[in-house]
């Protein structure tokens, strides 16, 4: 019998457990990923089970992780503990969690870190400790046994050490990102064990640390992100002592501060790595006047870079900043060109002739003007051009900026949208072999043979125009949303069509005779514009289920009679107020239900009538008028009477002309503020029978004192 005992005691405790589990976290009950972020817990919710693979504990209290706390989340995959107060965790706190694949500890209070923690995580692949309070790694190798490790993130503003043997057991990630603002003390070699990162993010404001790690990173990053450092640097050798080949393809600077010592430095040293391509710049200030050693730059030799990415850099200096002179011979081997939002207005004639190989061009979102994009695409200037994109400048003149372009003839893409044109010529010269070219959000009201013949796609959305009737035999794909079209292109004038996107217009009406034998292979229009019965049908149809579903919950809430009876009150407002007393015609009006007449007519009736001195009743049977609407003979029956009496019982709340007595006698309570009810209870009547809208009646039995028979 103990036995049974104890099994019920273990069996009502784990339900206990599991409806505390669900009262902290009601998603737990429907799904297997228990989001409970931002609820105020204090602990980890006991309760969890095998079904559950994910918890989402984020942005709570949790001041400590137990041993016992997540011993039965024996398949949990997914463990978010970011944004709490832990500082202490339990050295077995993750041993029973071999499938976790996701735990992120970060922002937390974590002052020491234990290797014992990860020592059972076989299956882990992304781990965020980045946040805490630890100075450094710890004395032994943390990720040792997470083999299957693919994302790292670690560090924080106290993080000051990083160690030979850290990353002990870790040979490739996907993504590392150390945040390393306060990093003063960085062994040579820290990083070289990891033999291959994709992508590393790493803070840093020490120049020196960085010039090291970048030594250790060189054979192994394939993508270096370096953030908020000031870089300002003499002699330091980034790639002394290395050894070829490089690994390293990409270098993204995001808010980092340059000098032009460090800009000459650093183009010498990406100059020795010829494995770089790629060079992203985010957010930047250069801190300078543009006087960079040229000679020491050229006599490394050609660069190896192909792309370079700029994007909101800030020159504070600009108005005494360089023509960039001897920068030319540096830039006839780059490819891809992007400067946005850095308010660039006007490229040197003599530079622009000396990208040789550059095809692809973007100046989006900067401050280029038709009179400065002559100097900026003179003849002779990007020759192999085949990209450009000046959209969301201050061109004005379509035709200007056409010509200034035509001398272009490797040019094949342009796109000059978001800017002002607001007019558009009849005619203009072109690039001859242009085939896409967009004018979207450029103001134009109208298209004319302007455009030219020799295009494959043309985007002229988000502008203000009626119609298109051009003649483009080319004429790929159509672009023209968002314009004040009425009807669809005609079809004999691009023959060649298979694309159209013209949603958000004014489409009256076409025919399929307009396309007949054509190829149009894709025509986006509006549901409203291709289905305008299925349209009105579906509308029709939601009108009238709102108006069944306003019938029930009128019928639900009482509206009919809610407005009746407001009627009937309005019609008795209107009537003079109560006069003097010989208006008065009754001592009382008897209110009660058929079925309990015999009691009040041959009991009660005659006992009050038949008093010294007798009483004067209204009884509905022989004193309402014949022919007279019953609602008026209940309104001035009670008017006429100084009391009204209700004979309450069970088939009184039942009865509708009772509700109706009631309800009149409610309103005459309520409006003239008095207390004309006297209430007689024939046998025991429960209050949840008495009907909810009669607060006035409900306040009298509650406060006043009534008979019971």
């Amino acid at each position: 019998t103990w036995r049974v005992w104890v099994v019920c005691i273990v069996l009502s405790a784990g339900l206990s457990e599991e409806q505390d589990l669900k009262q902290v976290c009601p998603s737990c009950a429907a799904t297997q990923f228990c989001n409970c972020s931002s609820r105020g817990v204090n602990f980890i919710p006991s309760g969890l089970t095998d079904k559950i693979t994910g918890l989402n504990l984020a942005h709570n209290r949790i001041k400590l992780i137990r041993g016992r706390d997540l011993q039965q989340a024996v398949n949990l995959r997914v463990l978010l503990l970011s944004a709490n107060e832990i500082s202490s965790i339990a050295e077995d706190s993750f041993c029973c969690l071999a499938k976790l694949e996701l735990l992120d500890l970060s922002n937390n209070s974590l002052s020491h870190l234990s290797p014992a923690w990860f020592g059972r995580l076989f299956s882990l692949q992304h781990l965020n400790i980045q946040g805490n309070f630890y100075e450094d790694l710890g004395g032994s190798s943390l990720f040792s046994n997470l083999s299957s490790l693919r994302s790292l993130y670690v560090g924080n503003r106290r993080f000051s050490t990083l160690r030979q043997g850290d990353f002990g057991g870790v040979s490739r990630l996907h993504e590392l990102w150390i945040d390393g603002g306060n990093l003063s003390r960085y062994e040579p070699g820290s990083l070289r064990g990891v033999r291959h990162i994709q992508h590393m993010i790493i803070s840093l404001r020490s120049v020196d640390v960085f010039s090291v790690i970048v030594g250790d990173l060189l054979h192994s990053v394939v993508w270096l992100e370096v953030r908020e450092i000031k870089m300002d640097i003499k002699k330091n050798v980034l790639t002394e002592n290395s050894t070829f080949p490089f690994l390293m393809q990409k270098v993204t600077f995001k808010d980092v501060t340059f000098t032009d010592q460090y800009i000459s430095r650093v183009m010498v040293e990406f100059k020795k790595i010829k494995s770089l391509k790629e060079i992203e710049i985010i957010d930047c200030v250069l801190q300078g006047e543009g006087q960079w050693n040229i000679k020491e730059i050229a006599s490394i030799g050609p660069s190896s870079i192909e792309t370079i990415l700029i994007t909101n850099i800030t020159i504070p200096y600009f108005h005494q900043f360089r023509d960039l002179n001897g920068v030319e011979s540096q830039v006839k081997d780059l490819k891809r060109l992007r400067i946005e939002g850095s308010r660039v207005f006007m490229v040197p004639c003599k530079l622009g002739k000396h990208f040789l190989s550059l095809l692809y061009l973007d100046f989006h979102d900067n401050l280029l003007v038709n009179n400065r994009l002559t100097e900026t695409t003179c003849k002779g200037a990007w020759p192999l051009l085949e990209t450009l994109n000046l959209s969301q400048n201050s061109l004005k003149s379509l035709k200007d900026t056409a010509e200034n372009l035509s001398h272009l003839s490797k040019l094949v893409n342009l796109d000059i949208s978001q800017n002002k044109f607001l007019e558009i010529p009849d005619s203009c010269k072109w690039p001859e072999n242009l085939k896409h070219l967009n004018l979207s959000s450029t103001q134009i009201p109208k298209l004319t043979t302007c455009i030219p013949h020799t295009l494959e796609v043309l985007d002229v959305s988000a502008n203000n125009l009626q119609e298109f009737a051009l003649q483009l035999p080319l004429l790929k794909e159509l672009y023209i949303a968002r314009n004040q079209l009425k009807t669809l292109p005609a079809a004999a004038p691009i023959p060649n069509l298979v694309a159209l996107s013209i949603r958000r217009n004014k489409l009256n009406s076409f025919s399929k005779e307009e396309f007949e034998g054509q190829q149009v292979g894709a025509v986006r229009l509006s549901l409203m514009e291709c289905q305008r019965a299925l349209v009105v049908s579906l509308i029709c149809a939601l009108l009238l289920v709102l108006l069944l579903l306003l019938l029930v919950v009128g019928y639900k809430y009482h509206v009919v009679w809610y407005l009746r009876m407001t009627w009937a009150w309005l019609r008795a407002k209107r009537k003079p107020r109560a006069g003097p007393p010989k208006d008065i015609c009754y001592d009382a009006f008897v209110s009660y239900s058929e079925n309990d007449s015999e009691w009040v007519e041959n009991l009660m009736v005659q006992e009050l009538e038949q008093a010294c001195p007798p009483f004067r009743l209204c009884l509905h049977k022989r004193d309402f008028v014949p022919g007279k609407w019953i609602v008026d003979n209940i309104i001035d029956s009670i008017e006429k009477s100084r009391k009204t009496l209700f004979v309450l019982s069970e088939h009184f709340v039942r009865s509708e002309w009772c509700k109706y007595e009631l309800d009149f006698s409610h309103f005459r309570l309520f409006d003239e503020n008095n207390d004309a009810a006297i209430l007689i209870l024939l046998e025991p009547i429960q209050g949840k029978d008495i009907p909810k809208r009669f607060c006035k009646l409900r306040k009298i039995m509650n406060t006043k004192t009534y008979l019971e028979w």
